[in-house]
């Protein structure tokens, strides 16, 4: 995959669930939520989402469906995915012992409901005496759920024949990127992909890459991406070949603005949406290796002219909802600039964004709608919800 608008061909979605249910007033931000979701309209906005993907012939790979089948193809899987879930350092050496031991017993099936869902301490089965189930609340969590986990593009990126899976850069989505990779790695389907690996565990998540170009990748460097970790992810596609040139763009480390995606994304080969409070005041480092183990940077420069040049293109293009305005601040708010290429020129993005959807008409990109009431009270649109797996590569 080589690019964001190449014809889309497999998706991985998750449809939202039971850990949505997790969440409340009291720990909703810890979580990242900025409201409590009405879990029955998000998965039925969700099953709309992926019912015009499979119209527009995209095939849709479930998440859950893809975790299932990993642990029960692979024992190792289970175990991985147990230790992963089970952290000592909060349940202490007995309890968590305990914990693993019953996750063992169950199936595979009601395993990845509970790796996703997490379990309360009022839910487990074991007994013994313990401190820290004493003082728990029956609707503490012995297992965190992983509500964040229906935002796919955050925990893993594909480009050209390899996944990268994320180093996410909060403490509440840390095993969500474990949990995917394990899935990925151990599905019969999806496993045939090889992994690439950054050099170092910092902070590097999917919704700040952007496949710009065959070769070209932008990195946006804020809340959740660290400069690190977008000095390692560009020496991992360096390593492998898969990119020459890789942009670091900073972003404001705020809510609003927490990925790259929620202000641009690309929208035809030589064009992008983005929102017009950062569209003259983006900037770019540009990356490019410089022998076997050294990089070449420069910058920062003004990010358009520094991507195209990269792309070897005269332009690129922006589509934004003009002047700074409430309108426009609402709309990125509400990831309007969150869009998802079914091929070049052709995007899904929410309804209620009425005001950018009509710009991007205006300016020859067909927008497809769908609902977002629910779903983006995590702050994510359709690019975050979706994880592509193969699209057509550009000609």
């Amino acid at each position: 995959m080589d690019s964001e608008v190449g014809d889309l061909r497999t998706v991985v979605l998750h449809r939202p669930g039971p850990e949505l249910e997790r969440l409340t007033p009291r720990n909703a931000d810890r979580l990242l939520f900025d409201g409590i979701p009405w879990v029955e309209r998000a998965q039925l906005e969700h099953d709309a989402f992926a019912d015009l993907l499979r119209r527009e012939g995209v095939r849709v790979l479930l998440l859950a469906d893809v975790l299932a089948e990993a642990l029960a193809a692979v024992p190792a899987a289970r175990d991985q995915g147990i230790a992963d879930a089970v952290d000592e350092r909060t349940l202490g050496r007995e309890l968590g012992g305990a914990v693993r031991a019953e996750l063992a017993e169950l199936d595979d099936a009601a395993l990845a409901d509970v790796l996703v869902g997490g379990r309360t301490f009022a839910e487990l089965a074991v007994t013994g005496s313990s401190l820290v189930r004493a003082m728990a609340g029956p609707h503490d969590f012995a297992v965190d759920p992983l509500p964040n986990l229906m935002f796919t593009r955050d925990s893993s990126v594909r480009v050209g024949p390899r996944v990268v899976a994320s180093s996410m850069g909060m403490p509440a989505r840390r095993r969500e990127a474990s949990l995917v990779a394990l899935a990925q790695r151990h599905h019969p389907e999806l496993g045939v992909v090889a992994p690439t690996a950054p050099r170092d565990p910092s902070a590097v998540e999917g919704g700040d890459v952007l496949l710009l170009a065959p070769g070209v990748l932008a990195v946006g460097v804020g809340e959740r991406t660290s400069a690190a970790g977008a000095e390692s992810f560009a020496r991992a596609m360096f390593a492998d070949g898969l990119a020459h040139t890789v942009l670091a763009v900073p972003i404001a480390q705020r809510r609003a603005t927490m990925h790259l995606d929620t202000v641009a994304t690309m929208v035809d080969v030589d064009t992008m949406v983005i929102y017009p409070g950062v569209l003259d005041r983006l900037e770019a480092w540009t990356i490019r290796p410089d022998g076997a183990e050294h990089l070449h940077i420069t910058g920062p420069e003004p990010f358009r002219p520094a991507a195209a040049r990269a792309m070897g293109i005269d332009t690129l293009r922006a589509v934004d909802t003009g002047l700074e305005s409430i309108a426009a601040e609402r709309e990125q708010w509400d990831d309007g600039n969150n869009t998802l290429a079914l091929s070049p020129g052709r995007v899904v993005a929410y309804e209620r964004n009425t005001t950018t959807n009509a710009k991007l008409a205006a300016a020859g990109i067909e927008v497809l709608t769908i609902e977002g009431f629910e779903l983006g009270s995590g702050r994510g649109g359709p690019r975050c919800l979706s994880c592509p797996w193969e699209r057509a590569p550009l000609v």
